[in-house]
């Protein structure tokens, strides 16, 4: 059986229903992130795929740019998620977040 590009397309939108399932339904912050790397990874996949699938490089251009994204949003999230837990000294909720207001 030959893998073919509808078969990463489904891989890409299951990972990102699970990754948007995660956003909505959990309330810890490090999940959360976790989530959104999920979804922004399926996105790349579905970026590679049609790159490949039409032989241009512009896909994976997209790839290089959303992946700078990502390392910014995990660099900032981390830095809010040790804020809170300065402020609180337990674990993080995303409820949690209004404690930052100063």
């Amino acid at each position: 059986m030959r893998v073919t590009d509808t078969w990463y397309l489904v891989v890409g939108a299951l990972l990102f229903s699970v990754g948007a399932a995660g956003v909505l339904l959990r309330r810890n912050v490090l999940v959360i992130l976790m989530c959104i790397e999920l979804m922004l990874n399926a996105a790349n996949l579905s970026f590679v795929t049609f790159a490949r699938r039409l032989d241009d490089v512009t896909g994976q251009v997209a790839v290089f740019f959303v992946l700078v994204v990502a390392a910014a949003e995990v660099a900032v999230g981390l830095a809010i998620v040790v804020a809170i837990f300065r402020q609180r000294r337990r674990g993080a909720t995303a409820d949690d977040v209004s404690l930052l207001r100063g």
